[in-house]
């Protein structure tokens, strides 16, 4: 048995390959490729680090590719090894606040949200004047037609007034790196009784391709003598 057993373990390293008469090859044992080994990608939060890492050359690469894949994701490959994989470098993967957009939430975390994760301009400002003052007891007292809405407001110490809800409102919520000029983009603002209030988005998601373009145009910027060089090929 013993001898039997050893017969058989050296038989599986002996892999015959025959024709059949239809020119047809077969191996008469599975043959398995062993695959060369590729690093994990090293992941940085910021386009500024992606960017030194290139610029540094720290793992003395050939010349490699940066492919913008989204608005929150940019990845460094080299070229094909023999086995046709890349070595996926680097990954820099946008770290953003979470907004919850599609949800209603009370006026004064709305407030929060509005001043801590959105750019300044000028549709932001106006809807804060309307959330910073309604009156809790009169929301419910509000006029639709399925656009635009009413809602009762402070217009003084002791005044109220019926308040147009700006709609829809163009603002830019950090949404992509910092680095580059957040993409502003249509909003349609509504309100309900508690108070709340919430944002839907209204842009198709058109400003992803905003976001990717300006995020290629840093990159071209900040690499421009690599990218002259052919050492680095960006690509969206």
């Amino acid at each position: 048995m013993i001898k039997e057993a050893l017969q058989y373990l050296i038989g599986l390293g002996n892999t015959e390959i025959f024709t059949t008469d239809t020119g047809q090859e077969y191996a008469s044992q599975p043959v398995h490729l062993i695959k060369k080994p590729t690093p994990d990608a090293l992941v940085v939060r910021n386009l500024s680090g992606l960017v030194d890492y290139l610029i540094h050359n720290y793992d003395n690469q050939p010349p490699v590719l940066v492919h913008v894949a989204s608005s929150t994701q940019v990845d460094v490959f080299s070229t094909f090894n023999t086995d046709y994989n890349r070595n996926h470098l680097l990954r820099a993967e946008a770290l953003l606040p979470k907004i919850p957009f599609g949800q209603f939430t009370d006026t004064e975390q709305f407030n929060i949200l509005l001043q801590s994760c959105f750019v300044t301009n000028e549709d932001r400002a106006a809807v804060l004047k309307v959330i910073g003052n309604i009156k809790e007891e009169t929301v419910s007292a509000f006029s639709d037609d399925g656009v635009s809405q009413q809602v009762t407001a402070k217009t003084g110490v002791a005044t109220v007034e019926n308040v147009v809800v700006p709609n829809p409102v163009a603002l830019k919520p950090f949404r992509t790196f910092v680095e580059i000029e957040q993409p502003e983009s249509e909003f349609i603002f509504r309100m309900k009784s508690g108070p709340s209030a919430a944002l839907f988005e209204a842009d198709g998601g058109t400003w992803k391709l905003t976001a990717i373009a300006r995020i290629k145009d840093y990159l071209r910027a900040a690499l421009e003598d690599e990218v002259n060089s052919g050492k680095v090929t960006i690509i969206a």
